[in-house]
Formats: C-alpha cells, structure tokens, sequence
C-alpha cells in the first residue's frame, strides 16, 4: 500500500476552501485513476499547541508506481491544478509506502 499525504496550511478564506474543497475538489479526487481509499478532516489537533495545519487528506494507492501513473494522467493534472483554486495557504503533498506496526 502507498499513501499519498496533503497537508494544508490556514487559507486566506476558511470558508471557501470548505466549501469549494468539499464540492469540487473532492469529487474531482474521487475519480483518480488507481485511487482505492481517500479521507480528510478540517479538525486537526495538535498534541501541543496550535495546529500548523488547517485541514489534512490522505489517499491510498497499490503502490507508488500506480500513484505515479494517476498523477501523469490528464484527470490527475486536472486535480493537481484544481489546489489552486482554494489552497490559498499553500499545500504540502508527500507520499510514503505505509509499514504494518500492528504484526
């Protein structure tokens, strides 16, 4: 399994990114190619602090290479380019097979 983490700073507009993020983008996400599991919160919380990000999502993929080939369609361009459009507080986007700790 490989994961594909975005983290977002505090936009310019909270309320925008929120709505705009839940019926636009999301949808858009839903449809990338090789996709198999996809989630996201506005609560992040810190251990200690305040939370030097607004909103979070993760996506899960078989593996990198299947990640890679979506991003390379013209469906994943389309939802790479779309981050633009409420994302005003930047974006952070990294990806990572995922280890099993529980065995």
């Amino acid at each position: 399994m490989h994961r594909m983490l975005v983290l977002y700073p505090e936009p310019v507009d909270p309320d925008h990114f929120r709505d705009y993020y839940v019926t636009k983008h999301i949808p858009l996400v839903k449809e990338m190619p090789g996709l198999l599991a996809c989630r996201y919160s506005f609560d992040v919380a810190a251990a200690k602090g305040e939370a030097p990000y607004f909103a979070v999502f993760e996506a899960d993929f078989a593996d990198a290479a299947t990640l890679a080939a979506g991003r390379a369609t013209p469906h994943g361009q389309r939802v790479a380019a779309d981050v633009a459009n409420y994302a005003t507080g930047g974006v952070v986007v990294i990806d990572y097979p995922i280890q099993d700790a529980t065995d």
